[in-house]
C-alpha cells in the first residue's frame, strides 16, 4: 500500500515535480486533493522557518503525515532577493511575468548575475520533524528563454548549462534541479526507514 502524504501546496507544477522525483512509492496529495481550501501565511525571513509553519498547519489540522517546501530564487548581487519573497517580488498577488520583469529590471546594467535556486522541505512523519535541502546554481540571463516551466525559469541559467530552465524538458529541469535535490534526499530517507 503506498504511503499517503499531504503536501502543503497547492501549486501543480511543483506538486508535478514531485511526484516525477517520488515515483510510485508515495501517493502525493495537494492540500486542494485533500479537501483542505486555506492559504497558509509564509511570514518568516526563512525558507526553514516557512516551510516548517506549513507542515505544523496541516499537520496540526489533518494529523496526517504532511511536507511542505518553501522555495524561490537569491541573486548574490541583490542581497540574496528576491529570496523568500520570491512569488510576490513585484507585488503580493504579482504574475510570474511581472516579478521576472522586476528582477530583469533590478539587475540591468549589472554584470555579476550568479544566482542560486534554493529549496528547504519540511516533513512531519509519525509527529517528527526533518528537514530536506537543495540548491542549484546558475546565473541570471539578460532576456527571458523558453517557455516550459514557471516562475523564474525563462532567467535562469543553471551552472554548466546553455539553456534556461524554461527551454528544458521536465526531465532535464528534474535531473538538476533545487527541487529534485531537496525531494531526493526526502525520497531517500523515506525508503529507508
Amino acid at each position: 500500500m503506498k504511503r499517503k502524504l499531504i503536501f502543503a501546496s497547492n501549486n501543480p507544477n511543483k506538486a508535478d515535480e514531485i511526484r516525477h522525483v517520488l515515483g510510485e512509492s508515495f501517493q502525493i496529495m495537494t492540500l486542494k486533493e485533500a479537501g483542505i481550501v486555506v492559504e497558509i501565511p509564509e511570514p518568516h525571513d526563512s525558507f526553514q522557518e516557512n516551510a516548517l509553519e506549513k507542515s505544523r498547519y496541516i499537520q496540526q489540522a489533518t494529523g496526517m503525515d504532511c511536507f511542505s517546501e518553501d522555495s524561490g530564487l537569491e541573486v548574490e548581487a541583490l542581497h540574496g532577493a528576491p529570496g523568500v519573497k520570491s512569488a510576490r517580488y513585484a507585488g503580493e498577488n504579482s504574475t510570474d511575468q511581472q516579478n521576472t520583469e522586476k528582477l530583469l529590471a533590478a539587475l540591468e546594467n549589472v554584470r555579476q548575475r550568479a544566482a542560486q535556486f534554493k529549496t528547504v522541505i519540511s516533513l512531519i512523519l509519525d509527529g517528527k520533524e526533518y528537514f530536506f535541502e537543495g540548491e542549484c546554481k546558475g546565473v541570471i540571463s539578460e532576456t527571458p528563454m523558453g517557455n516550459n516551466g514557471f516562475g523564474y525559469d525563462p532567467v535562469f541559467v543553471p551552472a554548466g548549462s546553455q539553456k534556461s530552465f524554461a527551454e528544458m524538458t521536465m526531465d532535464e529541469k528534474s535531473a538538476i534541479s533545487h527541487r529534485k535535490k531537496a525531494v531526493r534526499k526526502m525520497a531517500d530517507f523515506l525508503l529507508h526507514i
